[in-house]
């Protein structure tokens, strides 16, 4: 009995991680029959019908023999519908409609249509990455996914649209030229309007906290009344971060690939995430997990800002799992079948009222009982307020504030200090995984933070007078180091540390713990 004998490259997305997978192939006389082995999900399964009919649809004879598949290793599971290109490519070389030789070395992932058609998949930038590490230098790839792989630079992609076009590739007798990225794919839709601190009428104190924030990398918790401008302070967040490097870009893009969000027009993603995340949200949703792990809003949200509305209307549990992440600047994910890690440095902003009603300590206005007040701050428990390095107060706006002309400090200008301040950190951090002064460890701190004699006496009478933890007395410093950062300034000083203590008041205040 003769044997056809084929094997074609591809490739599995576990979380983030990218497991390589050989398509093997066995076509030979016997009774008909399309067997499928190798540790597979039920989508993967459904490939024998898809790959069957995609090929006579495709024009290509299948004649009735016995075929077994199978996808090596056996020890990782396949998921999803991208095995079905390199399925039918096996096939096809184990009838002799394509040669072994023109597949070697080559990666080649897509879904098919029954018609025959090859559809985008998930995970395309992640994938060619490990490619290119893997010293694999041509994948074959869905043409709507051919954009998103070409941003891998040193790897051939080959976009293709159907499995028809593959075959005559393959057989050299159809050219197709190899994606290339274009940075017109970004360049279009840059100068959509973006809402303006501008356009925030007052508020020096919150504006100035969140400038603070933005320029280190610290978190930031608002308070204030409904209608203060919470909400609109958070949302202008991201027209005053500075702009984002490659590699952070990369790293972003790779978790909305996997996720299948990126955009085939423009492929790479430049601008900051802003996630803003409903209170109904559960803990897998921000976190990520679920039977087959994913990223969750705080991967989403890597690089950029995570915006909590509402926070004490969040469940407590929910809030709970975020001090990890906030610590790690990663999630780790636990299964029996594994541990997926996923991305997770974010500047996580929370906006909440300080009571129901929203007017407290306003006794005057505030409807609330004492027991009401507590039970809706408590909420928040003290390990998840330590983790918020600056707590501000947004106060009603006044009538003048409103009615008045003067003219308000635009996103521009604000972001040129910022963008100072964090290329003052990036000369200063060179050379090491630190990006921002929110990243500082202890030993960092040590020696990055050093405090005068005067300094010294006042951050001891803070750390005694408002019950300071070590975690807070570190957040304190890292706050006062962006601070003088912004002053351009090479030690902390009084002025410096004075403000930074006052962003650790207003728990005080309101917490009284």
């Amino acid at each position: 009995m003769q044997v056809s004998f084929s094997t074609v490259l591809s490739a599995s997305i576990v979380g983030l991680k990218v497991e390589p997978v050989r398509v093997e192939a066995d076509v030979s006389n016997g009774l008909p029959s399309f067997s499928m082995v190798g540790y597979l999900s039920s989508e993967v399964k459904e490939a024998a019908e898809r790959v069957r009919t995609a090929i006579r649809n495709s024009g290509l004879d299948f004649p009735a023999k016995k075929t077994v598949i199978n996808l090596s290793p056996a020890n990782v599971k396949k998921r999803g519908a991208a095995f079905d290109l390199p399925i039918a490519v096996a096939i096809l070389v184990s009838l002799g409609k394509i040669r072994q030789k023109d597949v070697g070395g080559m990666l080649v992932i897509g879904e098919l249509g029954l018609d025959g058609r090859v559809r985008k998949v998930p995970g395309i930038l992640p994938i060619l990455l490990e490619a290119k590490e893997n010293g694999i230098g041509k994948c074959l790839v869905p043409k709507e996914n051919a954009p998103e792989g070409a941003l891998v630079e040193g790897v051939s992609v080959i976009g293709v649209e159907t499995l028809r076009d593959t075959v005559e590739y393959l057989n050299g007798n159809y050219a197709i030229e190899p994606e290339r990225y274009h940075d017109a794919y970004e360049e279009e839709g840059e100068d959509v309007a973006m809402p303006d601190y501008g356009d925030i009428c007052g508020q020096g104190a919150v504006k100035r906290a969140t400038e603070v924030a933005v320029a280190g990398g610290h978190n930031l918790l608002l308070v204030g009344p409904p209608g203060s401008g919470k909400s609109m302070t958070a949302k202008r967040i991201p027209t005053i971060f500075p702009p984002m490097t490659r590699e952070e870009s990369m790293e972003v893009t790779k978790v909305y690939s996997v996720l299948g969000m990126i955009d085939s027009e423009r492929p790479l993603i430049r601008k900051r995430p802003f996630r803003s995340v409903h209170h109904t949200a559960s803990r897998a949703a921000l976190v990520g997990g679920g039977a087959i792990p994913a990223p969750g809003e705080i991967s989403l949200a890597h690089a950029g800002v995570l915006f909590l509305d509402e926070l004490p209307e969040f469940s407590k549990s929910v809030l709970e799992v975020l001090r990890q992440p906030l610590e790690d600047g990663q999630v780790h994910i636990a299964r029996a079948h594994g541990t997926y890690q996923f991305p997770a440095n974010f500047m996580l902003v929370g906006a909440m009222n300080p009571c129901p009603c929203g007017c407290y300590p306003d006794m005057n206005r505030c409807t609330c009982t004492p027991g009401q007040i507590q039970h809706y701050l408590s909420k928040l428990s003290q390990p998840f307020l330590d983790r918020m390095d600056i707590c501000v107060e947004a106060p009603k706006v006044e009538y003048e504030s409103l009615s008045g002309k003067a003219v308000e400090e635009s996103s521009a200008a604000i972001r040129e200090r910022v963008c100072r301040a964090r290329e003052i950190q990036n000369v200063r951090y060179d050379g090491s995984k630190i990006m921002s002064n929110a990243m500082l460890e202890t030993k960092e701190i040590e020696r990055y933070c050093v405090l005068g004699e005067e300094e010294e006496r006042m951050m001891r009478q803070a750390f005694s007078s408002l019950a300071l933890t070590a975690r807070t007395y570190h957040k304190i410093l890292k706050v006062a180091r962006t601070i003088a950062d912004l002053d351009g300034a090479e030690r902390i000083g009084v002025v410096h540390l004075r403000e930074a203590i006052g962003y650790r008041t207003l728990d005080k205040k309101y917490w009284g713990r």
